[in-house]
């Protein structure tokens, strides 16, 4: 079962992960290492033109699942970009946001606990559809959760290719078409 998260959960993930990014600041300008500073201030700049690109992509269960998902227990630390936001994208967001939740429940059953586990999902909306590829590194120590998971009969008319798969990666291209 999923966890609802209300308001004040929220605010104070987000304030904790806004003080540890101070204190790097700090810590860094502290020990007169400016340069390292200005690139962490970069990468938070990055970052929050990300999370915009993601949340005006009009589909906020979606959205949400990708905002908490490190605030959560998974064993892999998540990251995304979004190419492209001119087109909004038309689909069922519940069955991308469901899909996309088993397929995170999925992997932590199958990954190593106790690795460095990183999954990048890129979001690229086009006029046809939206490309959605899942990029996974770390260690996968049981494959054929993973196979049984990607290989069960689904009503979706979705089309997803596996590029790579083996114990240290899985890249998946799952696209959808509009609706």
């Amino acid at each position: 079962m999923e966890k609802e998260w209300n308001i004040i959960e929220v605010l104070s993930h987000t304030r904790h992960d806004w003080l540890n990014r101070l204190q790097l600041i700090k810590g860094n300008l502290d020990l007169n290492r400016v340069d390292r500073a200005k690139s962490i201030i970069d990468e938070i700049i990055i970052e929050s033109q990300q999370e915009s690109k993601l949340t005006n992509l009009h589909m906020p269960v979606f959205a949400s699942l990708l905002l908490r998902s490190n605030w959560e227990n998974h064993l892999f630390q998540l990251e995304y970009e979004v190419l492209d936001n001119t087109h909004s994208p038309k689909m069922n967001e519940l069955l991308l946001t469901n899909w996309t939740s088993l397929f995170f429940a999925c992997l932590n059953s199958a990954i190593d606990a106790f690795q460095e586990n990183h999954l990048s999902i890129t979001i690229d909306t086009q006029i046809d559809g939206t490309r959605f590829f899942f990029d996974f590194s770390g260690i996968i120590k049981k494959k054929e959760r993973i196979e049984q998971f990607l290989a069960k009969p689904s009503k979706l008319d979705w089309t997803i290719v596996v590029k790579e798969f083996s114990e240290h990666e899985l890249a998946l291209e799952v696209f959808i078409p509009q609706t």
